[in-house]
């Protein structure tokens, strides 16, 4: 390629035309800047472009790890495959190099000069959470020559050299959020942050959550280490008051949630079956014999009494009745009036741009990040691999109940249905934390799959990447992962495997950057197969 920066502005007019893309760039010209402008001024553009770079891509890999599927059949992506010759998955990357590119690598420089210490942490944070979910999206990337100017073809780097990159920008930044001299005091950071609101003590928290994500995902080699991990959670966030999550407003579409109705991007989605076993009590792992029969809703009053977050996070059928579809299989295994309905739990997937707000799917609902409640399912994984199950169940514990909290503050009442969904929440919940077997008060009857399965449902809707990275690190295994199974048939490419990585952005590498490419075996059929570096022992 001639440029990354150069092929992304080249490209940009193709993204013009997708389902409602937002441009909040500072400068005409992001990666060569009419001006060098205050600090404030790049951050909420930077914080927007990331969060709507996970969520655009989340289209697709929200598909391989089961969160929802494609109402029809043999979508390509339910089956682990990909669309050639197509800018489809490649958003991240387009986010990180162009989006917030030399925006985020100007807002550090200026903030420096300024000595707005608290802006340069937040600046290094951000660069090493883009490196950490970009690696574990695509696997190599350009990061060592990523912003070098004047180059016209950028070599790979491995993903061990990615993730100590992240390890050291994020040592950097703690190092200047815990600066308090200079224009610290007169920064102004809380004029552009739109996570935190220009709290440095929560992006301190932060960092220390991102070293405990690129620690934990070593889980698989020999040298990884739990009481780091446990460590680094610590010091991370206290509660979900520490949850980090991108702000929108929705009152036009540039300002809109990706995932919200006004921006219609996720209309032809329906929840899986794997989320619905989690939740209604068919899955064996999250499943208490003594609650059968024991729902306070008439409809479900002789099966498994519902997790209380099911009516929250997912929709009904006509019915009533929760259902999820079958990757490659779409919602023709059902007749019409037992079809999921979609994430908004509207009747027609022609849904009104007004449509009221449901669990993260609002015009206006913040996305999150980083959550209290997944920092503790890492250390309570990583306790567990250490062997000091107290830790683990206390850990495990918090996380489940964090959750619970987490999703009780999108409780609504439905006018479709006369009970009170506050008391019916209350009621339900009382009996899932009561519950021995769902929430175990001995150490010795906590299990990995409760663990993993409960982070999966903690991350459902927004946590795509890092739930991907679990289920790679276990090799897709329906035994932790119980009751998960790999699309039947797996896209024909694949020979045979699941995808392990996306492949990198089409208008960037496979148009300008070829030779690089092939250095790392990106032309090949199956590359998107390639088992990731994290994963291997």
């Amino acid at each position: 390629m001639k440029k990354i920066f150069f092929a992304s502005l080249l490209t940009a007019g193709l993204f013009a035309t997708t389902s409602c893309e937002s441009y909040l760039d500072v400068n005409t010209n992001p990666n060569g800047p009419d001006q060098v402008v205050a600090p404030q001024f790049y951050l909420p553009a930077i914080q927007s472009e990331l969060a709507l770079g996970v969520q655009f891509d989340a289209r697709y890999l929200g598909k391989y790890v089961q969160n929802w599927n494609h109402i029809s059949a043999n979508d390509v992506w339910d089956q682990h495959g990909f669309v050639a010759s197509s800018d489809a998955s490649g958003q991240l990357w387009r986010a990180i190099y162009y989006s917030m590119g030399a925006n985020l690598t100007d807002m550090i420089a200026r903030a420096e000069q300024e000595e707005k210490w608290d802006f340069a942490g937040v600046g290094y944070v951000l660069r090493a959470f883009g490196w950490q979910i970009l690696t574990d999206y695509h696997g190599e990337v350009i990061v060592s020559q990523a912003f070098e100017p004047g180059r016209t073809s950028f070599d790979y780097d491995t993903q061990e050299e990615i993730y100590a990159e992240v390890r050291r920008l994020t040592m950097l930044a703690i190092q200047n959020l815990e600066r308090t001299d200079g224009n610290v005091a007169n920064s102004q950071l809380n004029r552009g942050d739109l996570i935190y609101g220009g709290d440095r003590t929560k992006w301190l928290k932060f960092a220390y959550g991102l070293l405990a994500i690129n620690e934990h995902h070593l889980s698989n080699k020999a040298s990884y280490n739990p009481d780091k991990v446990i460590e680094y959670v610590n010091k991370s966030l206290a509660s979900n008051a520490d949850d980090a999550s991108v702000r929108f407003e929705g009152a036009v579409s540039n300002d809109t949630n990706f995932f919200g109705p006004r921006r219609g991007n996720l209309n032809t989605f329906r929840q899986s079956k794997f989320i619905v076993s989690l939740l209604d009590g068919t899955n064996p792992s999250l499943r208490d014999e003594a609650l059968i029969g024991q729902d306070p809703m008439e409809l479900f009053a002789d099966q498994h009494m519902n997790d209380p977050r099911l009516p929250v996070m997912l929709s009904q059928a006509p019915d009533g009745e929760y259902r999820g579809v079958t990757p490659t299989v779409g919602v023709t295994e059902y007749e019409v009036a037992k079809r999921p309905r979609n994430l908004w739990n509207t009747p027609t997937d022609v849904v009104p741009a007004t449509t009221p707000n449901k669990y993260l799917f609002g015009n206006n609902e913040r996305f999150p990040i980083m959550t209290f409640s997944q920092l503790q399912f890492i250390k309570a994984e990583a306790a567990f691999i250490k062997g000091d199950k107290q830790t683990a169940l206390d850990a495990y514990t918090q996380g489940v109940k964090s959750h619970l909290d987490f999703v009780q503050r999108y409780v609504v009442n439905d006018s479709n249905t006369p009970e009170d969904e506050a008391a019916v929440y209350t009621q339900r919940r009382q009996a899932y934390e009561a519950s021995e077997e769902l929430i175990p008060t001995s150490p010795a009857t906590l299990t990995l799959q409760k663990i993993m399965l409960q982070k999966y449902i903690a991350q459902w809707g927004w946590g795509f990447v890092e739930t991907w990275s679990d289920l790679r690190r276990y090799d897709y295994s329906g035994e932790v992962f119980t009751g998960f199974e790999l699309p039947n048939p797996l896209y024909g490419l694949n020979q045979g495997q699941p995808a392990q990585r996306f492949r990198p952005r089409y208008n960037s590498e496979y148009m300008w950057n070829v030779s690089a490419l092939e250095k790392v075996g990106g032309l090949n059929q199956d590359y998107h197969t390639y088992e990731m570096w994290f994963t291997k022992e």
